[in-house]
């Protein structure tokens, strides 16, 4: 039995999506709707999560707004206790169903933009999508939610780093998530159009800094470099299995929304297990959970308590195992993989690059 305790649950109601964003943290092979599980198993869920110490819910997806029992699923989440975030493309946000929402207990809402520039933000959704968006944005005010952005970050839109920033402004967020691309899943997939180049992100960082500077007060901006381009890794979550928890639409429950990628693991489900043995007890879950696992460098490195030893996925996705160190550590003997990838993108600034319909194209 673990003495850790999650906070955060995030549930993935379906991955049913309007959109085909090129980075789409889903995994490759997703649930099909006839595959996920219903409104009194998302029921129980919660209240179990609640009961093993989670405080934040995230209603995600794919786009949470398809399932027609979202309102039920909100007023269950309030009853017990759990603040409420619904992450949504706000394609479907119309203003009766915000309403109903809101009476339901429904307390933030967190809408993605793709870009400021309208015609590049709707190649890279796939669809026909910034008019929606700014409605569901003024909707989200007008009822008094609180309003985050959350903003991919890549090749395509950093260049307007700074009008995408004001443009979250504009639309009245409380807080703006510039969140630089992490690749695996279809990121990784996608990896050779989404790249940005050094000089990029070094211009994307004084852009950054300069608005945090400029917002304080009125906005909330959080950016993170992208970890490629960083000496060492970032923590996964606070750690595998110590404070985050993710259902999956099919009832699986994992450390982490890109999990399902690690092959060699066997992910336990809600529909079998409950959410506490999962937590406690199952294998998946206890893999990667204190420092016996580890491997040299990390097993004796000082930083394994500060970074343990970075993303699980990252490593599992470019090493073909999940127990090495992530790459992105300078330490780390596989750190090659990711000096190749970013010696190959400075290699090809000459092209220009288009997404379309959710798959990047050199042209």
């Amino acid at each position: 039995m673990t003495s850790e305790r999650p906070t955060t649950l995030l549930a993935e109601l379906t991955h049913r999506c309007p959109l085909h964003c090129p980075y789409c943290s889903n995994p490759l092979e997703m649930v099909r709707a006839a595959g996920e599980i219903g409104t009194e198993d998302w029921k129980r869920v919660f209240t179990e999560a609640r009961a093993l110490g989670v405080l934040q819910l995230g209603l995600s997806g794919g786009e949470p707004l398809i399932r027609k029992d979202l309102e039920e699923l909100a007023a269950h989440a309030r009853v017990l206790g759990l603040y409420s975030t619904l992450v949504t493309s706000g394609l479907g946000l119309t203003r009766p169903r915000a309403e109903r929402l809101r009476a339901a207990g429904l307390e933030h809402v967190q809408i993605s933009i793709q870009d400021a520039d309208t015609d590049v933000a709707e190649r890279i959704a796939g669809v026909s999508s910034v008019k929606q968006k700014r409605a569901a944005a003024a909707i989200v005010r007008e009822l008094g939610f609180a309003f985050s952005i959350n903003v991919v970050l890549h090749r395509a839109n950093l260049d307007r780093l700074g009008a995408i920033i004001d443009l979250a402004a504009e639309l009245g967020a409380d807080r703006l998530e510039l969140a630089n691309t992490q690749y695996y899943g279809w990121a990784l997939e996608n990896r050779a159009s989404l790249m940005p180049t050094r000089v990029q992100v070094a211009r994307a960082q004084v852009v950054a800094e300069a608005a945090i500077a400029r917002y304080r007060g009125r906005m909330q901006i959080l950016f993170v470099l992208p970890d490629y381009f960083e000496r060492f890794p970032k923590p996964c979550y606070g750690g595998w299995g110590k404070l985050y928890l993710v259902v999956s639409p099919d009832g699986r429950v994992l450390p982490c929304h890109g999990a399902t990628q690690i092959t060699t693991l066997a992910f336990d489900s809600v529909r079998d297990r409950s959410l506490q043995w999962i937590w406690e007890e199952s294998s998946a879950f206890r893999a990667f959970r204190g420092d016996g696992w580890m491997r040299e460098p990390c097993r004796s490195c000082p930083r394994k308590a500060v970074d343990f030893g970075g993303c699980r996925c990252q490593a599992f996705a470019l090493t073909g195992a999940a127990e090495n160190t992530d790459p992105v550590c300078t330490l780390s003997p596989d750190r090659g993989i990711i000096d190749a990838a970013l010696e190959l993108q400075e290699g090809t600034t000459e092209y220009r690059y288009r997404i379309l319909a959710g798959e990047p194209q050199r042209v």
